[in-house]
């Protein structure tokens, strides 16, 4: 894979950057350079998702960030959600690519359940005394992935967070999605082709996972 693809997304207040091949490494920031820093700063927090796919990541993708499309994103991007879909995420993907896509999905889900198991159910707060505890962050995550969900065309029904084999269950239905949607084409009016979809839900996993391993710290 020559050079690392990045697509920036740039608000108002708030800039991410993206990595294109690599779902769930995307950073923020308040402008490109920034945003370009973050995205490369975490390249070795981000490692562990690939490792437990079984997906090489050379030490040199940090080195070779390439932006390769900038759009002018949202409301959402100043919140801090990437939202804009990058025009390479509307190409179909083959049996390969889809197979990789879905392995590191999956990873992210894995990386989170362990972050999950070994957090405290009380999670440092922030200087106001805001952030949510543990587990309804979780909460959050099954609840958001519902709605992902139905962006790909597919109905679920949130599981309870105690409920492991309704949140396997729950998993299998989003990877069958994105596998359904490997032509690139969304599969509802306003809904998301398969790859930024997976981006979109891996970003979101991994940084709820990031954020309950920083308030557990003392």
């Amino acid at each position: 894979m020559a050079g690392t693809r990045v697509a920036i997304e740039t608000g108002t207040k708030r800039t991410f950057a993206s990595a294109l091949d690599w779902p769930g490494w995307s950073r923020s920031s308040r402008d490109e350079r920034g945003a370009l820093e973050a995205l490369e700063r975490y390249a070795e927090r981000y490692a562990v998702v690939p490792e437990t796919a079984g997906v090489p990541f050379p030490k040199k993708v940090a080195a070779e960030l390439e932006v390769i499309e900038r759009q002018k994103g949202g409301a959402a991007t100043d919140f801090g959600v990437p939202e804009m879909h990058a025009a390479v995420e509307k190409r179909p993907m083959g049996k390969p690519d889809l197979d990789r896509t879905c392995d590191l999905v999956a990873a992210c889900w894995t990386v989170f359940d362990a972050t999950v198991k070994k957090a405290p159910a009380e999670l440092r707060k922030g200087p106001r005394g805001g952030g949510r505890d543990r587990d309804k962050i979780v909460e959050h995550v099954l609840g958001a992935e519902v709605a992902y969900a139905s962006k790909l065309g597919v109905k679920l029904k949130q599981p309870d967070m105690g409920d492991r084999a309704g949140i396997a269950a729950h998993r299998e239905a989003l990877l069958g999605a994105l596998r359904a949607g490997a032509d690139g084409k969304p599969k509802r009016e306003r809904g998301w082709p398969a790859r930024y979809a997976a981006r979109r839900i891996a970003w979101h996993v991994l940084d709820h996972a990031w954020e309950i391993e920083d308030r557990s710290e003392v």
